[in-house]
């Protein structure tokens, strides 16, 4: 399973088509490894008190009544506090606590799970939907997915990843309907509707760079803990959003119209928006928010805000897709850049919204 340790050989199941993806899970795997006696010794855990909160060595310590209690030591509490409320990706390989707490760290609730740990769950699971997941994705996406899943699981735990996981069957789902008529009018999404890397980086590589800044502590770059998880799941909800109201208004549209100017223009046109899409974006966009609060990840106030966001950012990425892409001198503005763009307005909407509506 590990391979030739002696000629660091990769094993098997790392013999894939992509090489340069091969190389990055290889690299990851024994970084991890070679890490894990560095950073269960080093004493770099939430608790430790940083070298330079100490400006300079104590000369004298006083006894006290609490032996829990040390005073006349030089450290700013603010300092202290400070380092206390960031936290750094964890390598190790098994928690702090032993094997006895493999189980319960692996799925916490609160995510920071090892990154060598998180990399084996999801390779059996991965390796057990294997079947279903190869019917949505291409052999190259298939394994961008993988390590999405891995970055995932790791910054926020089994919630944020099973939130991405059910974006993925939810938009699946709703490509599939009425997909021969789609692909018949030369409407349907290519490849069969299966996703590549461009189309997974597209839709949540905001997500991930929320869930990472969530994983920093209570705060990161003046930024609560809580409104980044609502960052994560607006971005998301918003690309179901978008593929509600694009794969809905092409299969059951009656009257599609430009954004820009209302004038009519067949489905499937870029920035065309239709009575049936518009409602199919708000039912996306709440659907996924939904499940977000179901499995406790957000409040019903901050569902409002995600979906609400959601549905803005969907209608933002049509003006966008009607007016900047496929233009001339705007070769690079492809469909996945649009999505990127788009999940990027759905955070940034969220955070402003938890910001200033929730006083988060």
């Amino acid at each position: 399973f590990y391979g030739d340790w002696n000629t660091l050989a990769p094993p098997a199941w790392m013999k894939m088509n992509n090489r340069l993806l091969r190389r990055i899970v290889l690299a990851i795997s024994y970084l991890s490894l070679s890490c894990t006696a560095f950073v269960n010794t080093a004493c770099f855990s939430d608790t430790c008190i940083p070298s330079t909160a100490i400006p300079h060595k104590p000369q004298s310590l006083k006894r006290s009544s609490n032996p829990e209690l040390v005073t006349n030591l030089p450290i700013d509490p603010a300092r202290v506090i400070q380092y206390q409320s960031s936290t750094q990706l964890n390598l190790s390989l098994i928690p702090s606590g032993g094997v006895s707490d493999v189980v319960p760290q692996l799925f916490s609730y609160s995510g920071d799970v090892p990154l060598v740990m998180s990399i084996g769950l999801n390779l059996a699971l991965f390796t057990a939907l294997k079947g279903k997941l190869n019917s949505m994705l291409t052999p190259s996406g298939y394994w961008h997915a993988f390590a999405l899943g891995c970055g995932l699981w790791t910054t926020l735990g089994w919630r944020g990843w099973t939130v991405c996981v059910a974006y993925l069957f939810l938009g699946q789902a709703v490509t599939k309907v009425k997909f021969a008529e789609k692909e018949k009018a030369g409407i349907a999404e290519s490849r069969g509707g299966r996703r590549g890397p461009e189309n997974v980086w597209g839709s949540a590589a905001t997500g991930l760079m929320c869930a990472f800044a969530a994983s920093q502590g209570k705060s990161f770059l003046g930024i609560g803990q809580d409104l980044y998880i609502l960052a994560y799941v607006a971005s998301l909800a918003t690309k179901l959003s978008d593929t509600f109201a694009s794969e809905i208004g092409k299969a059951f549209g009656k009257t599609t119209f430009l954004i820009t100017n209302l004038k009519r223009v067949p489905p499937g046109t870029e920035g065309a928006i239709s009575v049936e899409g518009t409602a199919a974006a708000l039912v996306g966009g709440a659907l996924l928010s939904s499940y977000a609060l179901a499995i406790g990840m957000i409040t019903s106030p901050q569902l409002m805000v995600a979906a609400v966001s959601a549905f803005l950012a969907t209608n933002a990425e049509s003006w966008i897709g009607a007016t900047l892409q496929e233009k001339e001198g705007l070769e690079w503005m492809s469909n996945e850049v649009v999505n990127f763009i788009n999940t990027l307005i759905g955070a940034s909407l969220a955070l402003t919204g938890g910001k200033f509506i929730l006083n988060m």
